[in-house]
């Protein structure tokens, strides 16, 4: 689920779940994904080909790349929904109905639901509809679909006539970079030294460093100061 004034459609879920406004595919460092990047847009754009499947570790960019996918889907005037199966698991996979109706579908933390008998069943008639309905179908997990445990052949045998890629995380130069693009969307402003002191600090994992750039630039707001090396010296001698 979106935002209210998010202005495109999705899907409406009864998890929660929105899309975080600074995932897009213009904030996302490509570095070594360009060509699973290139894939995904196309996907998103001619409806060409098959389903597809993104793999990688975390802080790798699967989860940012749905959510764009979704974004995207929307500016172009498709209905879309993103649902992260791993806080869905626990709900009744008949949630899935009506899903083949929409544009775009994404699905992320697919080995989330591997051996799962209902939603393994309703994935796989979620897949038949969509595709009979040329709906758009994007998959993320940690590994390859071959590599996953599903219980249900036929299942099994159409994700992995996926279309596959597998996400690189990306190195500490790219990071850096990374992270600037991402403080320059949120019109947030970075000094370098404070870019070198927080990429030395912080931890190696990307989507932790996204999360504490965030939780920064709240904090610069509320205390009305700029993200200097002493300032963020500061607030993280408090957090940690």
């Amino acid at each position: 689920m979106t935002p209210p004034d998010t202005p495109y459609p999705t899907r409406q879920l009864p998890l929660g779940v929105q899309l975080a406004v600074t995932h897009r595919f213009e904030t996302f460092h490509e570095g070594p994904n360009r060509e699973a990047v290139a894939a995904l847009a196309r996907l998103v754009a001619e409806a060409a080909g098959p389903p597809l499947w993104l793999h990688g570790p975390p802080g790798s960019g699967r989860s940012h790349l749905l959510q764009a996918a979704c974004a995207r889907a929307g500016e172009s005037g498709l209905t879309a929904a993103y649902l992260p199966l791993a806080a869905a698991r626990a709900a009744d996979p008949a949630m899935l109905a009506g899903f083949e109706r929409l544009g775009l579908v994404a699905l992320d933390d697919v080995d989330a639901i591997a051996g799962h008998a209902g939603w393994e069943r309703a994935l796989f008639s979620l897949w038949n509809e969509l595709a009979a309905e040329r709906g758009r179908l994007v998959l993320a997990a940690r590994a390859p679909p071959a590599a996953l445990p599903f219980g249900l052949p036929d299942l099994a045998s159409r994700l992995c006539a996926s279309e596959v890629h597998r996400l690189q995380a990306l190195g500490e130069a790219e990071q850096a970079e990374a992270l600037a693009r991402r403080a320059r969307h949120r019109g947030l402003e970075l000094p370098p030294d404070t870019l070198a002191y927080l990429t030395r600090r912080a931890p190696r994992d990307f989507a932790a460093l996204c999360r504490l750039l965030d939780a920064l630039d709240s904090e610069s707001l509320a205390a009305q100061r700029r993200l200097t090396v002493p300032f963020v010296r500061e607030w993280l001698s408090r957090a940690g």
